[in-house]
């Protein structure tokens, strides 16, 4: 069930880098159960064409998809062009692609620390400036970044990944005094932990579960359709006056990292 209208997003396109798993298949999911068309974008072609398969099927809409890396202007800017072609200009664009382990600082190397700052940051700008300049400089729209919460404390065997959050804050915050002139809306989403993706299953020893779940404010994980409504929310009417906000969706968790008790 949702609190939005069924009809939201008829006739728009959307874009979704990383949508073929996790948060980011969830808000093409949602994004499309609410009308859009919607593309989803990531290195993986087999897993897009699973996940546009699902998309379709259960929500009638047209979810197209195109492999691409999104650290190579070049993939990136025939994706875009590609989905332009099929879908429309593009409207809202989410970006979501992300990588992710666990290193110590003195463990990583440069060229991990490298890769997943490519992948989140340098990522995150090659896919707006392209669809910046095929769309949304002519026509105005939304962009979402999904960010995190490791940037906001010390998070130990996380200083590659916080600090490709962190510059994907300041991706916000810059492009939108940058293209808020334009008509373009720029706003991030921070999630905190949640249930059934990647960065749970794979990051998180199930034996910390339960202690992650008590430390939350909220006592429990978040679920995926939480960070796709908090998407849907930012990129409707509702929201047309938010610009450069960061909206952090984890229960309350971030805030008590440094508690005692």
């Amino acid at each position: 069930m949702s609190i939005f209208q069924p009809d939201l997003y008829n006739g728009k396109v959307v874009v979704i880098t990383g949508g073929g798993s996790g948060i980011c298949f969830a808000i093409a999911k949602r994004f499309a159960e609410h009308g859009a068309s919607v593309a989803i974008l990531s290195r993986n072609k087999d897993k897009l064409q699973s996940a546009a398969t699902q998309i379709e099927s259960s929500t009638g809409r047209t979810c197209c998809f195109r492999a691409a890396d999104v650290r190579d202007v070049r993939s990136v800017n025939l994706a875009i062009e590609e989905i332009t072609s099929e879908l429309g200009p593009i409207d809202i664009l989410i970006n979501g692609a992300a990588g992710n382990f666990l290193a110590s600082a003195e463990n990583l190397s440069p060229n991990g620390y490298k890769t997943v700052f490519e992948i989140d940051a340098l990522g995150s700008f090659i896919v707006s400036k392209a669809v910046y300049e095929q769309s949304l400089s002519k026509r105005g729209g939304a962009i979402i970044n999904i960010s995190a919460t490791l940037q906001y404390v010390g998070t130990v065997m996380q200083i590659h990944a916080a600090s490709a959050k962190a510059a994907v804050d300041v991706q916000t915050r810059t492009l939108a005094v940058e293209w808020g002139p334009k008509g373009i809306r720029v706003n991030g989403v921070a999630p905190g932990p949640i249930a059934g993706t990647e960065g749970i299953d794979r990051l998180v020893p199930p034996e910390l579960l339960e202690s992650m779940k008590a430390k939350n404010p909220l006592q429990r994980l978040g679920e995926t359709t939480e960070i796709a409504d908090a998407c849907l929310f930012l990129a409707s009417p509702a929201a047309a006056y938010v610009n450069g906000a960061i909206l952090v969706v984890d229960g309350g968790q971030w805030l008590n990292a440094n508690q005692l008790i």
